[in-house]
């Protein structure tokens, strides 16, 4: 597994919708929002380059959602 914790996975589920999640399962989400997390970052370093602000803000990663999905 990766970066993110079977445990978070495991809460962030069960807060928001109330059913428990294998080790498994957990361990299938987490690969998929890294994957997609790199896509996010690599996304909004590119828009920051773009500026040439040299900080990434929350405006290039919500810009992502709106104009950058794959």
């Amino acid at each position: 597994m990766g970066k993110i914790s079977r445990d978070s996975i495991k809460k962030l589920v069960k807060k928001h919708f109330g059913v428990s999640v294998t080790n498994g399962g957990a361990d299938e989400i987490a690969k998929i929002l890294e994957v997609e997390a790199e896509y996010i970052s690599d996304f909004a370093v590119r828009n920051a380059k773009e500026k040439r602000s040299g900080k990434v803000t929350k405006r290039d990663i919500r810009d992502y959602v709106i104009k950058g999905r794959r």
